[in-house]
């Protein structure tokens, strides 16, 4: 399992909201290139960007502070936030982004991840956001109609490199990833799950490796790690026994 460090961009600053909420932020550092370096010095082998400025406003904003991580670092990198079109897809991956992360998009124009997941095979990711079973989009300010497992299950054999799935509810709360919804997806789909939102400590880590058979490959992680209530190292070590 891969423990993936997140770096949530608004404003060109480093930051971490609650439960998604905008007027809810701390501020974790104002470069951004800096921040992913520590990531990448403490071992890290995937960091996860998130131009939450972007997920609002429906279009790239943060691609200058993107792009300072990509010179920074030499770890591979996923991005979401903002990308609602294939010219967007291809500038991201054209200039060294490994893989991006389609939500919005990929809830309303489905076809956009066939078409992409065939021209960039094993770099197109879907993440599928929930408060509950309820889809939410637009930076989660909008709830859907659709259901996590129905939606999730849509995007079969697209060419889909994994699923991302968050749990609104416990982002940024550090109450404990949702371990049974997690499985539930995860059994449901054929395509790898990505487990994101509640982490907050090794024993969190511990729970989740008990999905590894059930292909749960990796976990993204904020708040636990800037606030130190999860230990980096620990968290790596944990899983290379395993």
């Amino acid at each position: 399992m891969i423990i993936i460090p997140a770096i949530d961009l608004k404003g060109g600053r480093c930051v971490r909201l609650l439960q998604g909420r905008f007027d809810q932020e701390t501020v974790y550092g104002k470069d951004p290139a800096a921040m992913a370096r520590r990531w990448a010095d403490a071992g890290a082998k995937w960091i996860h960007l998130v131009d939450l400025d972007g997920s609002v406003g429906q279009r790239p904003v943060n691609q200058e502070a993107i792009l300072s991580i990509r010179k920074a670092v030499s770890v591979k990198l996923e991005l979401g936030g903002g990308i609602r079109d294939l010219e967007t897809i291809t500038f991201y991956l054209e200039n060294g982004i490994n893989r991006v992360i389609l939500g919005t998009a990929a809830h309303q124009t489905p076809d956009l991840v066939e078409e992409a997941a065939k021209l960039f095979p094993g770099r197109i990711v879907v993440g599928i956001d929930a408060k509950g079973s309820e889809v939410m989009v637009d930076g989660w300010t909008v709830k859907t109609d659709q259901k996590l497992i129905d939606l999730a299950r849509r995007y079969e054999n697209m060419g889909v490199a994994a699923l991302i799935y968050t749990d609104i509810d416990r982002d940024g709360m550090r109450t404990g990833p949702n371990i049974e919804r997690t499985r539930e997806l995860a059994r449901a789909v054929s395509m790898p799950v990505i487990a994101s939102g509640g982490v907050k400590d090794l024993e969190d880590i511990r729970n989740l490796l008990s999905l590894k058979d059930e292909n749960v490959i990796g976990v993204i992680t904020g708040k636990a790690l800037y606030e130190g209530s999860l230990d980096y190292a620990e968290a790596l070590s944990l899983v290379s026994d395993q």
